[in-house]
């Protein structure tokens, strides 16, 4: 016998009969040459299984070293999260069987994390909201599996498996937030806000590529609901969120379902659920462990970490500025209004617009490109603008391109499209596609002709002092040459040959 699934109460009604109770679990793979405990490569997309070793597989006898470079940038981390960092502490054994995780454990940190009680803030309509971190720790990434066959690519309904370790052992760092409160009718904001600054955060300090469409960005989402003044409800996790889209969609269907639920009189049962991007929903996973399910106890294989509290001092004093700080300086800097850096804020784009200027384009330029044609184009994609494949480096080339004569703004949107395409750089679009402007006058020649002969009454029109009229024919000439054409040089031989003079 099934049962039908309570209809879910819109987003706005929920929170007005709700409290919502958020937490935030992201998981970073940071961007060192080899991985957490031996000396593979970390690589992204290489052949699957070529970058293992018996360290990382749990081979009997191999014995784990932890990668340094993996304990500073964990340390730098939770300073810019200002956090405490811990004087001494070692890494735990988390015990349990999935195909992904080769060795049936995972090298973690349990009770004695790396850097403890911080915090974030983020801006949020106008508002400042801190977001408390509980702990910041290192761990090693599990494997990828692949379910083949079926419809969905989960598990359900495939044929069978496969998995590659290459990604098994690759240092990960787990940001975990305390349980954020108050936000009121703003919780899927507030933590599409969070994770945003906290990519921001991580870019900066230059310890990962925070690439959320490779993996090595991700979140898990908790929500839970309570009527005002009673105790906070049952939280489910929804796992492995990965876009800045993903997470608010995520927060919003699942406080809509567990008040739908709620109000019906059922309750609600703590698991982990799967994202669904197409539909905006989740669907259950499994019930949630404890974690005393782990069964943790200290890795007898790794000696404990204790930093030393003058190179912490000195990881401190070498903090790159935080990218609000740097916002605000440079929107001060740039001269940007008010309701222009709000609307980059709005639509996710501030710091890229930024890192565009830092690139060399001009403020307004910058600002029209990433709230403009790559705003468009993420929204078809379904992504945020600032997700998409393109640098601020390459947007600030194609301007560059537009400002020297070599596009016009017609061809520039053509070589964005290709970059977008992953046919390469601004340059390497431009050749391939063969997008030049052409401002020869010998081979415009034949097709200003031509758009002469073709309107000879446009053409009577401009020798009679209508130079507005040329505009018709250097349109003409522009579609001839498939836009490449410079106008500039078009309109002047134009008018050179109707014997005109401006």
């Amino acid at each position: 016998m099934t049962t039908t699934a309570p209809a879910p109460v819109p987003y706005a009604e929920a929170l007005e009969e709700f409290e919502p109770v958020i937490g935030l679990e992201t998981h970073v793979e940071l961007g060192t040459a080899s991985k957490m405990f031996c000396g593979c490569d970390t690589t992204f997309g290489a052949e699957p299984n070529t970058h293992t070793c018996p360290v990382c597989l749990g081979l009997p006898g191999a014995l784990p070293v932890v990668n340094a470079q993996a304990i500073e940038s964990t340390i730098r981390i939770g300073l810019a999260l200002h956090c405490d960092i811990a004087s001494w502490c070692r890494f735990a054994r988390k015990n349990y069987f999935y195909p992904d995780m080769p060795k049936n454990f995972q090298t973690s940190q349990y009770d004695e994390p790396l850097c403890t009680d911080g915090y974030l803030d983020v801006e949020v309509r106008g508002e400042t909201v801190r977001i408390p971190i509980e702990r910041v720790h290192l761990e090693e990434d599990t494997g990828k599996s692949l379910h083949v066959g079926g419809a969905t690519g989960r598990i359900h309904g495939a044929s069978h498996s496969l998995v590659d370790y290459n990604r098994a052992g690759i240092p990960l760092v787990e940001i975990v937030t305390k349980p954020v409160t108050g936000t009121g009718a703003m919780p899927a904001e507030v933590a599409k806000a969070y994770v945003t600054e906290l990519r921001d955060v991580l870019r900066g300090l230059g310890v990962s590529d925070v690439r959320m469409e490779q993996g090595s960005l991700r979140c898990d989402v908790n929500v839970s609901l309570n009527k005002p003044g009673e105790e906070w409800g049952t939280r489910s996790e929804t796992k492995n969120v990965n876009s800045l889209r993903s997470v608010e969609r995520a927060v919003r269907s699942e406080v809509e379902r567990q008040a739908g639920r709620l109000r019906a009189g059922e309750r609600i049962v703590q698991e982990t659920r799967h994202f669904h991007e197409d539909t905006g929903m989740s669907t259950s996973g499994r019930s949630k462990e404890e974690a005393t399910d782990y069964r943790y106890f200290p890795e007898p294989d790794l000696v404990p970490v204790a930093p030393d509290a003058a190179w912490v001092a000195e990881l401190k004093a070498a903090l790159p500025e935080a990218p609000s700080v740097r916002r605000r300086k440079l929107t001060n800097e740039l001269g940007l209004s008010d309701l222009d850096s709000q609307a980059m804020v709005n639509a996710g784009v501030l710091d890229v617009v930024l890192a565009t200027v830092d690139a060399g384009a001009p403020a307004a330029e910058a600002r029209n490109w990433w709230l403009g044609h790559l705003a468009q184009a993420a929204n078809s994609r379904g992504v945020e603008a600032a997700e998409l494949p393109i640098a601020p480096a390459d947007v600030a080339r194609v301007v560059a391109l537009v400002a020297d004569g070599k596009l016009t703004a017609g061809l520039a949107r053509q070589v964005v499209d290709g970059v977008l395409a992953g046919e390469g750089s601004p340059d390497e679009v431009v050749e391939a596609r063969g997008l030049a402007v052409v401002s020869d006058e010998g081979a415009l020649a034949e097709a200003v002709d031509a758009a002469i002969a073709a309107q000879p009454d446009t053409a009577e029109k401009v020798r009679g002092g209508k130079l507005q009229a040329v505009g018709a024919l250097v349109g003409a000439v522009m579609k001839a040459t498939k836009g490449q054409a410079d106008a500039s040089v078009v309109r002047r031989l134009l008018l050179e040959r109707l014997g005109v003079s401006e």
